[in-house]
């Protein structure tokens, strides 16, 4: 059967080029559509299938401003003629779901989360935008919500990481969505033997919604010491974690390997952001880190509380600190690396391509 797969932009390998590269394992033979694509920042196994670009592709800067071309997605994904295929796959994070498709064919979607600048997080965006872009978002984003229902009718069936993204998209679409949690490369870090330091952990991208100033602040409060590991702009967090007794390191982009070894060497990872699903929780699992998480998002599935982590329930510092002090009291708890193991097994790549091949197999409109 012929099978495509149409993927918001390709710009970079995060978690939901991971979960494409997953898919691509599952169908070799699988054409790849985009808006945007820069070969330099992909992966081989990307790079070897045949990708079909949008005119968004064509546009000045495309690869860096991709998100301000945002509103002529809708109209550029009517580019895309997947009439001969048989199942279409639609890759959600940006517009990919709306493509046309033959009457005959099963399109699935894998939403990875509704386009949250556009719905729960439109006032968090709006008050950060420049006065230029706020303007912009008044006039384009209610349009953008009317093509985002309406798209949400080509789909035949929903599927997504989490019960935390499942509840946004019946909100938004009113469609269920089966959970089949994003695959995780769970073996890079089971390898690792644990050996703990003294040091909490906050690992990932450093945007303003994984609250990493919460982790700092609590850890100051505390006098612990904190290494903040993860790609973007620390300049904020430097200045506010200037006075933080227990120290603050921040150590930029790593590799797998070196998050692998941050984590087994981790009291525990902080993750006192909201997020869809969020791969760190699973990989320091599967490293037989604890998780201290913060009780919502999609933190609800990927830490097993008690078992693998524990949760906080204000989005605060004091609450944070409270919930590391509590972690020290029972630390020695988290020492069963199997039960880890255990959890983190749901997470991994096999257990991805079995759901998805199930899902598949099943071919019933939801």
């Amino acid at each position: 059967m012929k099978v495509a797969v149409v993927h918001y932009w390709l710009t970079s390998m995060r978690g939901g080029e991971k979960m494409l590269e997953t898919l691509l394992e599952l169908f070799p033979s699988a054409d790849v559509y985009t808006h945007v694509y820069n070969k330099k920042y992909i992966s081989p196994l990307i790079n070897k299938h045949k990708v079909y670009t949008s005119s968004i592709n064509r546009l000045p800067f495309a690869s860096k401003l991709y998100k301000m071309y945002m509103p002529l997605m809708p109209r550029a994904l009517l580019e895309f003629d997947l009439r001969d295929y048989d199942i279409v796959i639609s890759s959600e994070a940006g517009p990919a779901k709306g493509v046309i498709v033959n009457p005959d064919a099963f399109h699935l979607c894998y939403c990875h989360s509704p386009m949250r600048y556009i719905w729960d997080l439109y006032h968090e965006y709006y008050k950060s935008a420049s006065i230029f872009f706020r303007v912009f978002m008044k006039l384009l984003v209610p349009s953008l919500r009317v093509w985002d229902i309406t798209s949400s009718n080509l789909v035949d069936r929903f599927v997504t990481n989490s019960a935390y993204t499942a509840k946004r998209i019946k909100r938004y679409y009113n469609r269920d969505a089966e959970i089949v949690f994003g695959p995780a490369e769970i073996e890079k870090y089971a390898s690792v033997p644990r050996d703990v330091k003294d040091y909490y952990l906050v690992l990932g991208q450093l945007s303003e919604n994984k609250r990493v100033d919460i982790a700092i602040d609590a850890c100051a409060a505390l006098g612990k010491k904190l290494i903040v590991a993860g790609g973007g702009s620390p300049g904020r967090l430097r200045k506010r974690a200037g006075g933080a007794d227990g120290g603050v390191s921040f150590v930029g982009r790593v590799s797998d390997e070196e998050a692998a070894r941050l984590l087994s060497q981790a009291k525990a990872l902080l993750f006192p952001g909201i997020e869809d699903m969020g791969l760190v929780p699973v990989e320091a699992a599967a490293a037989g880190c604890p998780v201290i998480a913060y009780r919502k998002g999609g933190a609800l599935d990927t830490v097993k509380e008690n078992v693998t982590g524990i949760f906080f329930d204000e989005q605060s510092a004091d609450s944070l600190s409270a919930a590391i002090l509590r972690f020290e009291t029972i630390g020695g708890a988290f020492s069963n690396r199997a039960a880890f193991a255990g959890h983190a097994r749901n997470f991994s790549k096999d257990a991805f391509k079995e759901r998805m091949l199930r899902v598949l197999a099943e071919r019933k409109r939801g």
